[in-house]
């Protein structure tokens, strides 16, 4: 294996803290969601993690398709990422992927979509782990994580 790169990102007071890269270019408040008895005054972790997943996978995407010659459009990547406790007390994450590539469709939509996931460093690093579902929304094709 070779690496590529390394990042690094320093977060103080945890999701109620900041959390800053070592080059400066993320440099945000943590904070927790409403929802779960938060101010909602920054970002939360979920955010960031659906931000990185779906900027990672799509550019997955765009890579297997122009490896396939294929012209996938403008794509998009909405991800949302749930939060859930279990009746043992771990907390735990599921990811939806819903990806926009007009000009994916069909099979070769579908074809598309596996092999990204098959590659996305982010898929790779949840698989197992996370309940993911991954929608191609042009086409209505879903792939069973």
């Amino acid at each position: 294996m070779k690496k590529l790169y390394a990042e690094q990102v320093q977060v103080s007071g945890g999701r109620d803290g900041r959390a800053r890269s070592a080059n400066g270019q993320l440099d945000v408040p943590l904070a927790m969601p409403p929802a779960i008895g938060g101010s909602g005054r920054g970002v939360n972790p979920e955010q960031l993690f659906g931000a990185a997943y779906a900027a990672c996978f799509t550019s997955s995407v765009r890579y297997v398709a122009g490896q396939r010659q294929l012209d996938p459009g403008a794509v998009q990547t909405e991800a949302t990422v749930g939060l859930s406790v279990a009746d043992d007390g771990r907390y735990l994450l599921d990811v939806s992927l819903r990806v926009t590539a007009p000009g994916l469709r069909g099979e070769a939509g579908a074809t598309v979509l596996a092999e990204a996931r098959r590659i996305c460093a982010f898929a790779n690093a949840v698989r197992g782990n996370i309940e993911t579902a991954i929608t191609l929304a042009s086409a209505d094709d879903a792939i069973e994580a």
